[in-house]
């Protein structure tokens, strides 16, 4: 049997099915596509559930795929096991109502034993035993012995999920030989013994289960066949272990390499981490190049899971530093001529890789110190389980994924209260929710059965600013008026309306609202459903129901939040033209004061490249390119290419507002007419607001002469209180700075020496407890690393000492623990000493066994804390 490479192997079967009329359809990505049952691709068919389903065309009646996929379910056992895996490759061929079993069966038989040459002899079928077509197709067809042909029952070889299409499959097995099973006389397929390996599917979607439990038969019956690749793959290349096949062996023997440890194919404990960091990187190298982001929620909350549980393998086998970016390199070796995007995206995968594995590198040390104190203290007190607050907290200070803890928790032998996680979870959703409707609450608009009478308001605002409305309502509160009179606020009806009401991050119109009788203020505009709320307040007169009134809308305010939000339209592609296409809008707000756009993305952006951006948009700006809004079915606006919101939900026709061919977006806001309407672009701030959510804030138009005119004041005051020209401000600053630091260090040195001289004393006044030396001293605005210095000094000189100093800045008080070496090996630990002193004080920390600091809040329990020193000692 010829041994066959994975990404032959990938090929072969692809221009087998192509010469059976198959469509060869390129991978789809991991994230799903109009699925929000999944959070990954995890299987060859799960992209195509919508041609089964018959939502979507497919297009063509035959496919072939070989489909990128990812599993975490058995995350525990990669590494551990040979086979498995969180990353694979699926093969498979698709039938949408055209061929169906016996094709299947035969093209499939076909390709294992013409093109791949496998022993027929070696190779048996199983089938659902009540299957008679199935079971006379490899019988009667192939010409497969019987005694080859297992028949299974529902639970092994019939494929349903609940109500819907379903059906029997029949799968293929590879006999690895005798060495391989468990000797017993009826060893065959369905055996739990390891000398069968199933290797391919086909599933025979041919009924459709009703809510009563009944089938009926499907009109047109499809074929859905998947055969792992990696599998298939360890059977052509004749090895045990998907980590010893040609594409993942690459991987592996790097890891080796730059690890310096040896492989021992799944002997040694150390072999764990090896396939685990090998395993890890190849989906996290995919993921992050079908465009998903670290993060602590759904799938980025997989790929940071993925990533920072590879880092921490990688510091088991002794590497030190950020290596995974470089070892994704290989990954791109390996499958780079199968998935050329691989290599397209290196930089920035890379540099998504790096950047999350350099904050892991941050947090790791201190959390796995906390993590060990937590499981030293458990130890202790002869537990068995770490708190779900404990872990709540290494999740949410330092970024520990709780698998992760569970992990480490494990190894020795401990559990988590997973219940109590999930409290302290809660718990935070709450609190977060809670501010969230704090923040936007609008109590008047929170009840729809309000409304539920009256008319829908025709918003008439894109191509108007004026209209005479007939008011058809009145609120004060939940209450319903007939009237509003001189002095009153409420909120007004109309049955059309010229003003935007706030949505879609854009902020609403403001105007008034006139008669002959009356005149009103338009303060804001919020909508319920599709009925317009006009919060107003009557400066004079009174305002009846039935009435018709002139309304306007303030033209400057429009004019400049029409200007900020075509700019919002401009800034994100431009972000993604300079960034890439994982940029994704996560929320923006636009008004009349400037713009807020909130996007994917997993590094704070360079001045050089905030500077590129703002480049463009300006260029984008003085071309006067023509801005058009236009309604149109949603079909025809995909074909356009319009980028639409992620995750949000649009009718059959939908407005789309176009930026000559620059910008194509969904949009339901108001814009320009032309790009060189909105007169200039300046990025104010970009700043990160959540795990892998940036945000950039601007102004445009005459908000930038408004923030030149305030700039201007600044530095004309600057320059007054320095005594300086504008002109030489710089010069005049970096005097200063220079004659500060000077002043700075003779400071530092006259703190030093005064400290010094009073470094003899300390060590002659030193108390003898427990035969050990102990020093405590109490300081007044002093640097905790000068102190460190001190400490360091008197351990110079003497030995058997301990050095317990506080200092007190404000009301922040700071304790610091320092103990020689030579004790360190009878057991005292500065780390757990300055636990318990710093909490007699309001406080906590930690350390190393030689060197401890901890913050604390009352400056007056000092004296009580080194009191505590002496009993602990």
């Amino acid at each position: 049997m010829e041994k066959i490479g994975l990404n032959e192997l990938r090929k072969k079967f692809q221009d087998f099915y192509e010469t059976k009329g198959h469509y060869v359809k390129k991978s789809f990505p991991l994230v799903p596509d109009k699925d929000k049952s999944l959070l990954l691709i995890n299987s060859g068919m799960a992209p195509l559930k919508r041609y089964f389903a018959g939502i979507d065309t497919p297009p063509s009646k035959r496919m072939t795929t070989c489909q990128k996929c990812i599993r975490t379910g058995d995350i525990e056992n990669v590494g551990i096991t040979s086979r498995h895996g969180t990353f694979f490759e699926m093969l498979g061929s698709f039938s949408f109502g055209d061929y169906f079993k016996e094709q299947s069966i035969r093209w499939g038989w076909e390709f294992i034993t013409q093109e791949l040459q496998l022993p027929e002899e070696r190779v048996w079928a199983t089938i659902y035993e009540e299957d008679e077509e199935a079971r006379n197709i490899w019988k009667n067809i192939i010409g497969m012995p019987e005694e080859r042909i297992v028949p299974l029952g529902k639970e092994d070889n019939f494929w349903e999920i609940g109500t819907g299409p379903c059906g029997p499959c029949s799968e293929i097995y590879f006999d690895r030989g005798e060495e391989y099973g468990c000797g017993k006389e009826d060893c065959k397929p369905g055996c739990d013994c390891d000398r069968y390996i199933e290797f391919w599917n086909h599933v025979f979607t041919q009924f459709n289960r009703e809510e009563d439990g009944s089938y009926s038969n499907l009109a047109n019956p499809n074929i859905d066949t998947g055969m792992g690749l990696e599998r298939l793959a360890c059977i052509m290349q004749g090895v045990d272990s998907i980590f010893d096949i040609d594409t993942i062996r690459i991987i592996l023997d790097e890891v080796v390499r730059i690890s310096g440890v040896a492989y021992h194919n799944g002997e040694a404990k150390t072999d764990v981490s090896i396939r685990i960091i090998t395993d890890h990187i190849r989906s996290v190298t995919f993921m992050v190049g079908d465009g998903i982001l670290p993060s602590n929620e759904g799938r980025g909350y997989v790929l940071r899971r993925l990533l920072r549980r590879a880092a921490r393998h990688g510091k088991l086998l002794g590497l030190e530093g950020p290596f995974l970016a470089d070892l994704s390199q290989k990954v791109m070796e390996a499958s780079g001529c199968a998935y050329p995007e691989l290599e397209e995206k290196k930089e920035y995968i890379q540099r998504v890789i790096s950047v999350e594995e350099e904050k892991f590198s941050t947090t790791i040390d201190q959390g796995n110190q906390i993590l060990n104190d937590y499981i030293h203290d458990a130890k202790q007190k002869s537990g068995t389980c770490l708190s779900g607050e404990q872990a709540f907290k290494l999740y949410d200070t330092y970024g520990f994924p709780l698998e992760l803890t569970q992990e480490i928790a494990a190894e020795a032998d401990l559990q988590v209260d997973l219940d109590g996680f999930n409290q302290h979870m809660q718990h935070q959703r709450e609190m977060a929710r809670a501010a969230r409707k704090s923040e936007t609450d609008a109590g008047w608009a929170d009840d729809s059965s309000l409304y539920v009478d009256l008319p829908d308001t025709e918003f008439i605002g894109y191509t108007t600013l004026y209209a005479k409305a007939k008011i058809v309502g009145i609120f004060s509160g939940k209450t319903s008026l007939n009237v509003l009179r001189e002095g009153e606020e409420g909120h007004l009806v109309f049955d059309c309306s010229p003003f935007y009401a706030e949505s879609g991050g854009q902020a609403s119109d403001k105007g008034s609202a006139e008669s002959a009788a009356c005149h009103a203020e338009i303060l804001g505009v919020s909508r319920v459903k599709n009925v317009f709320l006009h919060k107003t307040l009557v400066k004079s007169g009174e305002i009846c129901v039935g009435e018709t009134l002139d309304v306007s809308v303030e033209v400057e305010n429009r004019n400049k939040t029409t200007c900020n939000h075509t700019a919002t339209h401009l800034l994100q592609k431009a972000l993604k033209n300079t960034l890439g296409d994982h940029i994704q809008q996560k929320g923006s707000s636009v008004s009349a004061e400037g713009l807020r756009f909130d996007f994917t993305h997993f590094e704070a952006i360079t001045k050089e490249t905030l500077e590129k951006i703002e480049e463009e948009i300006n260029k984008k700006i003085i071309e006067f390119i023509p801005v058009k809004c236009e309604e149109m079915p949603i079909k025809e606006a995909e074909k356009l290419g319009a980028m639409a919101l992620f995750g949000e939900k649009y009718g059959e026709r939908v407005r789309v507002v176009s930026v000559g061919d620059y910008s194509i977006e969904f949009c339901g806001g108001t814009h320009v007419s032309n790009s060189g309407q909105i007169g200039a672009f300046k990025i104010l701030s970009e700043s990160g607001v959540a795990s892998g959510v940036r945000r950039i804030e601007a102004i445009t138009g005459t908000g930038l002469y408004s923030k030149l005119t305030e700039d201007e004041g600044l530095i004309t005051i600057a320059s007054e209180k320095l005594k300086a020209n504008p002109s030489n401000l710089i010069s005049r600053i970096q005097t200063l700075n220079e004659e500060l630091k000077t002043y700075k260090k003779e400071l530092e040195q006259i703190k030093m020496q005064a400290m010094g001289s009073e470094l003899e004393d300390m060590i002659a006044n030193a108390k003898i407890v427990n035969g050990i030396r102990l020093i405590t001293k109490r300081f007044e605005d002093c640097d905790i690393n000068d102190l460190r210095k001190l400490s360091d000094e008197i351990k110079d000189k003497e030995k058997g000492i301990i050095v317990l100093f506080a200092t007190v800045n404000g009301s922040k008080v700071t304790f610091m623990v320092s103990v020689a070496d030579d004790l360190l090996d009878r057991g005292y630990h500065a780390g757990n000493i300055i636990k318990k002193i710093a909490a007699a004080a309001g406080g906590g920390g930690g350390g190393k066994a030689d060197m401890a600091q901890a913050g604390a809040k009352d400056p007056s329990k000092i004296e009580e804390a080194f009191s505590l020193a002496e009993t602990l000692l």
